[in-house]
Order: structure tokens, then sequence, then C-alpha cells
């Protein structure tokens, strides 16, 4: 690890006016330091912002929920108002790591995490996620874990957060403050695909600071999380799948669906969601039919690499399954 200087933020104002385009915020520091270690990333400075106070869960005056920025993924997890309202969040989280990290964890921190493709964290390889125009070594290496969808010639490496498909699937909104004043993201528009320029991951501006993220009052129906992995415990999902119904009089109203493991960035299938508005769900249950259709638009695009067409299909059975769970509990 490379020297750095070390300064503890006052308030948010303080933190902001730090900013530049080698400093860094450190929350829980469970992805930071590993980036720092093996000098993926480099800072100058690191901006100490864990005792701030924006670690709150707080109900909003419309009926959402506000999660503070510093909310450890545990405190989210075990909050009786998360696991009742939004349950899919819950389940996303406690299927996101081991039990220690997600003590430290931190909701801004998970929105931030950076990939775990092997070629961005090896500094002999080519990636232009680290290094713009280096080249992209995992379109012809090893790519088992990397994105069928929204990928790029410049970049096929995956959001690696649990969290965030769950936040995609429930529409959520993320606060952030800088200099030039607050302002508000869509979740689904925080992410960005990699396109020509993947070292932009997100839409923040330079010394912008995730401060919270609203979850809406509106509740799209009963869901659930389900992740596909090589082992059941700590880590990164091959394909998961965030999903919600909402019935009425046996029909569905409404639906959500977010898949995790197979793109840049949490990515929410509506077209699939379209398509399952008015099915009835006592046909679709018995048969699956509708919900095998959704299941195919939901992976429509797909361009899988030489070692990763597999995920086309788990996603394509994954999104199925689920559904269909769904429609029996409703």
């Amino acid at each position: 690890m490379r020297e750095f200087a070390y300064v503890r933020a006052a308030d948010v104002s303080a933190a902001v006016r730090l900013a530049g385009p080698q400093v860094r915020y450190l929350a829980g520091a469970t992805n930071l330091f590993d980036l720092m270690r093996e000098e993926v990333e480099t800072p100058e400075l690191v901006v100490d912002i864990s005792r701030l106070p924006l670690s709150a869960v707080e109900d909003l005056p419309d009926g959402g929920l506000r999660l503070g920025a510093l909310a450890r993924n545990s405190q989210v997890a075990a909050d009786d108002r998360i696991r009742r309202r939004y349950p899919v969040l819950a389940r996303a989280l406690l299927k996101g790591a081991s039990p220690q990290l997600r003590n430290r964890a931190t909701v801004g921190g998970n929105l931030l995490q950076r990939t775990r493709c092997r070629y961005f964290y090896d500094l002999g390889a080519a990636c232009n996620k680290r290094v713009p125009g280096a080249g992209c070594a995992a379109l012809d290496g090893f790519n088992r874990a990397h994105a069928v969808l929204g990928a790029s010639q410049s970049c096929v490496a995956v959001h690696p957060s649990d969290m965030c498909v769950a936040l995609a699937a429930l529409d959520a909104t993320v606060n952030l403050t800088g200099q030039d004043g607050e302002r508000s993201v869509p979740i689904t528009d925080f992410h960005r695909l990699p396109g020509e320029t993947p070292h932009k991951e997100t839409v923040l501006r330079e010394g912008e600071l995730v401060t919270s993220v609203d979850l809406p009052p509106e509740q799209p129906g009963p869901g659930d999380y389900v992740k596909v992995r090589d082992r059941a415990s700590y880590a990164f999902a091959l394909v998961s799948v965030a999903a919600s119904l909402r019935v009425e009089s046996g029909r569905i109203a409404g639906a959500r669906i977010a898949l995790g493991g197979v793109a840049p960035k949490p990515w929410r299938a509506y077209a699939a969601e379209e398509l399952l508005v008015g099915a009835v769900t006592g046909e679709a249950a018995a048969g699956g039919a509708v919900f095998g259709r959704a299941a195919e638009e939901a992976v429509a695009g797909a361009a899988p690499l030489e070692h990763n067409a597999f995920k086309v299909e788990l996603a394509r059975r994954l999104v199925r399954r689920t559904l269909i769970e769904l429609a029996g509990r409703s």
C-alpha cells in the first residue's frame, strides 16, 4: 500500500470541500482497503466519513423509508420495517456477504463498490476500467463470471452488489450532496453501462457524496431475492433475481424484475415486467407459460462470451422459477 494522507471529516460540507481526483472517501472500508492494498486505487488523501450522522433508517413523510449512507448492511437487514415492508432488500443483504462484513459494509459503500473482475485486480493485465485505453483482457481470457447483458468491447465486467439489485427492483432513489448542492438520482440511472468509458461507473460528479437512499412508499407486492453462486456462503452471484408481483382480483397488476451477476449494472427487465401485467395468476402458476415468456424477454439481447453462455439459460430458469413461486404465494 502506498503512502497517503488521512483526515476525518467534521461534517458533510467539510467532506465535500476536501474532494478531488486523488481523494477517496472511507466508510466501512470493506472494498477500498482491498483496492489500496492491491494498488488498484492509489489515493493521495483518504477522507474518513465514518462518524458523520448518516447512519439512521428513518420514516419519510410520504410513507417511504430513508436509509442513511452510513447505515450498516446488518443494521438495515435487521430493521423490522425493512423485513416487513421491503423483504426483497433484507434478503439480498443477508445473501450479500459474511456476518462480519455486513457489520462493516455501508449502504453508500455498497452502491459504490467496484467490480471483482480478476483482470481489474491484476495490475499486469489490460483493463480499460483501471487504465482507460489499455484494452480488456477478459474478452479473450477466462470470462465465466462476466457479463452477458449490457457489456461492450471496452469492458465485460459485472457489478458485484446484491443490495443494488434489490434497490433497482424497488425503484429506490439515491440522494447526493456536492459543491453545487443536493440532487437525487433514480437507482436505475445511478450506475452507467461501460460503452467506451468503463472507468466512469456512476453518474457521480467530482466531489459528490452519497448521503442516503430513499425507498418509495408504494410497494410492488410480495417479493423475493434469489441468488445462484458457486458456494453457499460468501460468494458473488453468478446470477441473481430480485422480483415482486402485485396481484389484484386474480390478475397481475404490477411486476418488478431485476437481475444481478449478468451485467455491468443491476439489470432491470422492463419489457418482461410489461409482458406480465394482466396475466391471470392461477393459469400462470399452473403452467408457467407466461412466466416462461417473461423469462425469455428478461435475457433478450444477451451476448455471451466463450465461457459464460450458461448464464443466459441460468438467468432464464431463475426468473421463471422465482415468478412461479411468487404467484403461488399470492
